[in-house]
């Protein structure tokens, strides 16, 4: 399918970006509940193992795109760097700190869904690597409390939550469930599991027409409806979802916003270059659809994946810092994710 490849020359890019962000403390978007007038704010001590690259939720990222290159890429030039690197940020006291800063009252929606997304990612990641190497199945040890801990908050989020967040951003909903099953189905945890499916139907399993003429808003990095279709892809079996793809698909007039790479006009605003993430989220969207998708819609579905890796993938590594501090995490989806899914 693919133009262009995740090979070792991309792959060292990724990690040297990676590695460069996770040791990287300021610039720092903090994002805090003060309880006491006298609280510290030094990232470090808040989060002593997420305190680079900008955000929490990036800094996993950052993580998680490390474990990948490792198992993908074990020959990297930065191989010994990164088991240095990870080895010292996946001690147990360290990850106990993280724990507990969730465990605070006010820490309660804290990262909620995007960054326990993204952590129950990173411990998928790190158990299926984990299998096959002994540091590995390590650091899934140590980090295996604050992924527990996380996927109960979110089971008992998603007992609660009527509806759905369909906006593009952090907060989407969609986006999370699918990122979260790649852990409940790694970690075999069968209530997440459960609560992932029963949710993703009862908020997705009517949807018809999508207005895809919506997409994207201005700051958006994901496709609320490709993105939609792909969870409804993974909680489905392949007649299923043909079914409900038939009745959720956009006219072919409306399909066009997806196919279409979508251009940024100023990189350096951190806002506008989540566009940049929209192009390398569509990709990987397109990448994991394209095989059960109506056969006629299968060459645009390739062509879209090229189009959108050739727009964006530059800026993974060589945009600005309001890009690169997160954007190459998607990249890496877009190019190595298994077609047709996880």
């Amino acid at each position: 399918m693919a133009r262009i490849a995740l090979d070792l020359d991309i792959a060292d890019g990724f990690a040297r970006v990676a590695l460069e962000n996770i040791g990287r403390r300021y610039p720092y978007k903090l994002d805090h509940m003060l309880t006491r007038p006298d609280e510290p704010l030094d990232p470090a001590l808040l989060h002593p193992v997420f305190c680079g690259s900008y955000d929490w939720h990036s800094s996993v990222h950052m993580h998680w795109m490390l474990v990948r290159l490792l198992s993908l890429c074990p020959d990297l030039d930065d191989a010994p760097r990164i088991r240095a690197t990870l080895e010292r940020q996946f001690q147990p006291e360290v990850i106990g700190a993280e724990l507990a800063y969730f465990q605070q009252p006010a820490s309660r929606t804290f990262e909620r869904p995007y960054g326990w997304a993204w952590l129950l990612r990173l411990q998928a990641e790190l158990q299926a690597a984990g299998t096959q190497d002994v540091q590995i199945a390590r650091w899934a040890e140590n980090c295996a409390p604050l992924a527990r801990h996380l996927a109960q908050q979110l089971v008992d989020y998603l007992d609660v939550a009527d509806f759905p967040v369909r906006t593009g951003t952090h907060f989407n909903s969609a986006f999370a469930l699918i990122m979260a099953l790649s852990y409940a189905r790694t970690d075999q945890h069968h209530a997440l599991r459960r609560a992932i499916v029963r949710r993703a139907h009862r908020w997705f399993g009517h949807d018809q027409r999508y207005p895809a003429r919506y997409e994207p808003g201005g700051d958006e990095f994901l496709s609320g409806g490709l993105t939609e279709a792909v969870l409804m892809h993974a909680v489905m079996d392949g007649c299923a979802f043909s079914e409900w793809w038939e009745l959720f698909a956009p006219t072919r007039t409306e399909l066009a916003n997806w196919l279409t790479p979508v251009a940024v006009t100023d990189r350096s605003d951190p806002k506008m270059t989540h566009l940049d993430g929209l192009n390398l989220s569509r990709a990987w969207c397109w990448r994991m659809l394209e095989p059960v998708l109506p056969e006629e819609l299968r060459p645009l579905a390739v062509r879209a994946w090229s189009d959108h890796i050739d727009a964006s993938l530059p800026q993974a590594v060589h945009g600005d810092y309001v890009a690169t501090h997160w954007l190459a995490s998607f990249a890496v989806l877009a190019l190595s994710e298994p077609v047709g899914g996880q």
